[in-house]
């Protein structure tokens, strides 16, 4: 077991033998950074293990914490939405977050969302790593500006480059695109050209799966 709390790292709390069950079993008692004292639970990535998709977003919200699993709020309806428009099954996806629990600030009754840390990105990390490394996904998509700064480096730009395949070694093909709240938060008229856009995304994430 870990010998200290808030360390800056998950590594110490990755199990010995990796897979998703373990990983998502470790991942319950993780406490490498101070978000584990806010979040209700940890909210690891849901999906079958060598999934030829992994959508990778910044962090669980309000009802993903509630719930302990990713992208089952008004978000994760939009996403679902546009994978069915984009005609890819969602079945073959992993979806996860960068940052497993959910960082917040009340507002009144409510937890609004706050943005993490670069610190804490890190801290979670290892966890994303090994997703990686047991799912071996085809396709690897960035979902939002932290995720592909995490994954891609952090001069990465998702206005500028968004729907492009770019060189990784994270998996034989990896794009970004827009995360599906941001398109909730825009005005009525901008949502609906980001909503096009990311099903526009997705076209060339489904051309990349059925190559």
């Amino acid at each position: 077991m870990p010998s200290s709390v808030d360390t800056g790292t998950a590594a110490e709390y990755l199990p010995e033998r990796l897979s998703l069950a373990s990983l998502r079993e470790a991942a319950a008692g993780c406490q490498a950074c101070p978000l584990w004292r806010t979040g209700t639970q940890t909210v690891f990535g849901e999906g079958a293990a060598r999934s030829e998709l992994m959508l990778v977003g910044e962090q669980p919200g309000d009802r993903e914490d509630r719930e302990g699993h990713p992208f089952v709020g008004p978000a994760g309806r939009l996403l679902d939405e546009a994978l069915e428009e984009a005609d890819i099954d969602r079945t073959r996806a992993y979806v996860t977050n960068v940052v497993k629990h959910f960082k917040w600030q009340a507002r009144g009754k409510r937890r609004i969302h706050a943005k993490p840390a670069w610190s804490e990105v890190a801290a979670c990390r290892p966890w994303l790593d090994a997703e990686l490394t047991v799912v071996k996904p085809d396709v690897l998509v960035c979902l939002g500006a932290t995720a592909a700064q995490a994954l891609l480096g952090r001069s990465f730009r998702v206005t500028r480059d968004r729907g492009k395949p770019v060189d990784s070694d994270l998996a034989p093909h990896v794009l970004a695109t827009i995360h599906p709240s941001a398109i909730l938060r825009a005005d009525a008229e901008t949502r609906a050209t980001e909503r096009a856009a990311l099903v526009d995304d997705l076209r060339v994430v489904a051309s990349l799966l059925r190559a």
